[in-house]
């Protein structure tokens, strides 16, 4: 049985579990490194990530470097002898920091690799309307997400599921995959597989306003996708042109309706009590909705106070 030494690197809320359950598994962890505090809210005042505050309430060693390959960051990183490295929701290794530990250095990816590697694999999945996802870990190399792969384990999308559900179950199930990939390495009987590259496999690119924008043009299904694959971060958004104003809203929930219908793309139907936009077969109807400026409202607060005109639509 080997005795591990483990530093673990992560950020968000995503790696707290895995940090959790290590310790509840009396692994010793000797360092945990994070991102820098960074500005937050109205006053613009640093925040710390989750898996900093977790580990300070743990009392671990937390190191928060801005430059990966900064010497004296290297130094105080070899300083921890440690000789395994775990990364859950980090940022890219230099190679100098993850060839290190003895043991090497994995992480935890959510997704079923090879598919959907990079940075927002969940919200990709339900974009791409996917029915089954899961988590992978793997040993890491020179590029993103390509390493041989250690275990993996799947679970099923929901047809109605947004990327928020989503997450809080790779979450939960990706602690326990990180505690069964440790226990082989602890007992030395890992034994890793090649990712196998295909021409058809899925990316999970970075979010930016141009691909969180919403098609009104595309197949109804896919703008359903869209916008449970985007909530509840970073949202989907679109232009909203009534009367003279065109305002950049964004929809957070949304119901499917297959119906037959003569009005062009875009076009809003509004009533006392629903929001829909006219797509290709049929509507989107709105169920939850914010304006510039305003707070994340469902769509029947809205009507109370907002007036659509008859030529308003979304763009």
């Amino acid at each position: 049985m080997r005795k591990l030494r483990i530093i673990f690197m992560g950020t968000p809320d995503f790696a707290v579990p895995a940090l959790k359950a290590l310790i509840e598994n009396n692994y010793t962890i000797v360092g945990v490194i994070t991102a820098p505090d960074k500005p937050a809210g109205r006053g613009q005042k640093l925040r710390e990530s989750a898996v900093k505050h977790y580990a300070k309430l743990n009392n671990l060693k937390v190191l928060q470097p801005t430059n990966l390959k900064d010497e004296d960051f290297l130094s105080a990183l070899k300083a921890l002898e440690a000789n395994l490295q775990i990364v859950v929701a980090f940022r890219m290794l230099p190679k100098a920091v993850w060839q290190m530990p003895e043991y090497g250095t994995f992480n935890l990816h959510a997704s079923l690799l090879p598919n959907y590697r990079g940075a927002a694999p969940i919200n990709w999945a339900i974009m791409n309307g996917e029915t089954q996802t899961g988590v992978s870990t793997f040993f890491i190399d020179e590029k993103i997400d390509t390493g041989e792969m250690i275990l993996q384990e799947s679970v099923a999308i929901d047809p109605d599921e947004n990327a928020g559900s989503l997450h809080d179950k790779l979450m939960t199930i990706g602690s326990d995959l990180v505690i069964k990939t440790v226990k082989q390495i602890e007992t030395d009987s890992v034994t890793t597989t090649p990712q196998v590259e295909t021409e058809n496999l899925r990316t999970a690119f970075k979010l930016n306003r141009d691909n969180c924008k919403i098609d009104w043009k595309a197949p109804l299904e896919d703008i359903y996708n869209k916008i449970r694959g985007l909530s509840p971060y970073p949202g989907a958004w679109c232009t909203l042109c009534n009367g003279e104003d065109e305002l950049d809203i964004k929809i957070y929930e949304s119901k499917k309706v297959y119906q037959d219908h003569s009005y062009a793309t875009g076009h809003i139907v509004a009533t006392k009590n629903e929001l829909k936009v006219a797509v290709p077969h049929g509507y989107i109807k709105i169920e939850k909705i914010k304006l510039p400026g305003k707070k994340l409202m469902d769509t029947k607060s809205l009507l109370n106070g907002y007036t659509f005109y008859a030529n308003a639509k979304m763009r």
